[in-house]
């Protein structure tokens, strides 16, 4: 397949010659009201009634226990973590194909990543390739999982939700109550993603979503830890709002925390955004299944939802026969005009995480030299 025929079709289903973008975001309901109504109140920082109620919007979407806003999504897998019990000189478990802001989270709290390959039915982390890891590499103690050649203590794994497709969370639970593993998810693009009828991020004990400017629903920039238990959220709240005792003008705080506490300006705009999202989830899912038809029968294979779960197609992906078709087809389509990205380079690429512990990244190595990512922009085709 020519990428000029996918441009012509990628035109056709946005109907402009204008610049096409990856994913934009979309505002067309009572945004500016809202964030008005704050800036009116002047209650635009960390004090207002649009942070608690975009939190409330979260859980009753999500159906999780405690919703916690935080300033971004990686400020949120940072609190996440911390609440799952990761120290500093800890290995947490991860995927090398993902987004930086998930090691870099770690990078934060001063534990190390180990990379373990991903799924070909998800695109995130394998729980088969988690299971061969673990039994060559770690061993059980009475203080918990350690890797044996490091000697380190192996605290937690985090799964990401890839292009909001969700991962095998049975499979991983189970590896992980075997080996007495910490399961927290990066949920960063899976808003609207939901395993065998739950939403993603609450399977785990935590989970980390992200508002940022490109993803499903925006706050500009900000992010939810998802708290299964209610006690934990609670906790979390106090936490990420800097540890300060309620109390009418004194400031005491009980231990040390984190101040990333959302401004009521960005919850405001989300507040407006959850409003239309079912609407937006609708709209992928109609895009989605017209990149699917238009791809059928050709030499690239476009990327669907796993047979156990409902994807929200966060970002459209095909998988090209080979590199050399995924280069001519990023090419042909920025050069006119409709932007068309690779996955991120894999996390061991990278200078800071190059030595890191990993297994075999077979399939990882695949994904990154085929794939391709396509206009995804929530838009009403008719």
């Amino acid at each position: 397949m020519k990428p000029s025929s996918i441009v012509e079709f990628v035109r056709d289903t946005y109907q402009t010659n204008d610049f096409i973008p990856l994913h934009a975001p979309t505002f067309d309901g009572n945004e500016k009201a809202y964030v008005m109504e704050t800036i009116d109140s002047t209650f635009v920082s960390s004090v207002g009634k649009f942070v608690d109620e975009f939190e409330h919007k979260i859980e009753a979407f999500t159906g999780t226990a405690k919703a916690v806003a935080t300033v971004n999504g990686t400020a949120a897998l940072h609190a996440a973590l911390y609440m799952a019990g990761v120290e500093r000189g800890d290995f947490v478990i991860t995927q090398a194909l993902t987004f930086v802001a998930t090691c870099n989270a770690l990078y934060h709290m001063g534990a190390e990543p180990i990379f373990v390959d991903v799924s070909p039915v998800s695109l995130g982390l394998c729980p088969n390739a988690l299971e061969r890891y673990l039994e060559e590499h770690a061993e059980l103690t009475e203080q918990g999982c350690f890797h044996k050649g490091r000697k380190q203590r192996i605290k937690a794994v985090v799964p990401m939700h890839t292009f909001g497709h969700p991962v095998e969370l049975d499979e991983l639970i189970a590896v992980c109550h075997k080996w007495q593993l910490a399961l927290v998810e990066d949920a960063a693009e899976s808003l609207g993603s939901f395993y065998k009828g739950q939403h993603t991020g609450t399977l785990g004990e935590f989970g980390a979503v992200s508002f940022n400017g490109n993803k499903i629903i925006t706050t500009g920039g900000g992010g939810m830890v998802l708290c299964r238990d209610l006690e934990d959220g609670k906790r979390t709240k106090h936490v990420t709002t800097t540890a300060k005792v309620p109390h009418p003008f004194e400031f005491y705080h009980d231990e040390a925390g984190f101040n990333y506490r959302m401004p009521n300006l960005n919850a405001a705009l989300g507040c407006a955004q959850m409003e239309v999202l079912d609407s937006y989830l609708a709209q992928k899912r109609v895009l989605a299944a017209r990149y699917e038809q238009f791809f059928a029968g050709s030499d690239i294979r476009f990327v669907t939802e796993p047979s156990y779960a409902q994807s929200n197609y966060w970002l459209n992906a095909v998988i090209c026969p080979d590199s050399e078709m995924r280069d001519a087809l990023l090419a042909g389509t920025n050069d006119a005009g409709v932007m068309t990205r690779p996955i991120w380079k894999l996390m061991h690429r990278l200078p800071m995480f190059a030595n890191a512990p990993r297994g075999d990244l077979t399939q990882s190595e695949f994904i990154e030299a085929h794939l391709v990512n396509l206009p995804s922009t929530p838009l009403e085709i008719k």
